[in-house]
């Protein structure tokens, strides 16, 4: 997807499917879905919709099957809503973006647990020599 163009039918796009998700599919296997991201092909042919479930496992497989048998409403209002001269065909996908986060987060917490033990260990540390192993000017050299 290139130019501002682009960007602006992506969002109406979006739009479009999170209205018709909240308010006109009625599909009880459809749990809590965020659409989260619309990308279109360069030719405008194609819309992926990203989204995430809210929910366990069961959750996300049942949405995904609701997701699929709406394609075609959801395509349909895009039509509608959408001033274009070929309507993109819709696929929905499931966004990683959760998954993502929580491996970030763990290795976080990891990273901030070694920095915490290298804290504890350069603490207890000593000079391997002096302080301060440099000459100084203000120092009295006895030569």
């Amino acid at each position: 997807m290139t130019g501002p163009g682009a960007h602006k039918v992506a969002e109406q796009i979006k739009f479009i499917a999170a209205e018709m998700l909240s308010r006109r599919i009625q599909d009880p296997r459809l749990g809590f879905v965020t659409i989260t991201d619309v990308r279109l092909s360069k030719d405008w042919q194609a819309a992926e919709i990203f989204y995430t479930v809210f929910g366990d496992e069961k959750a996300h497989r049942g949405s995904a099957e609701a997701l699929e048998a709406a394609k075609g409403q959801v395509r349909s209002a895009v039509a509608r809503g959408v001033k274009m001269k070929f309507t993109p065909t819709i696929s929905f996908i499931p966004d990683g973006l959760p998954e993502t986060s929580e491996e970030f987060e763990a290795l976080l917490d990891a990273v901030k647990k070694s920095d915490a033990e290298i804290s504890a260990h350069a603490a207890e540390a000593q000079y391997a020599g002096e302080a301060d192993p440099y000459r100084h000017d203000d120092e009295d050299s006895g030569d």
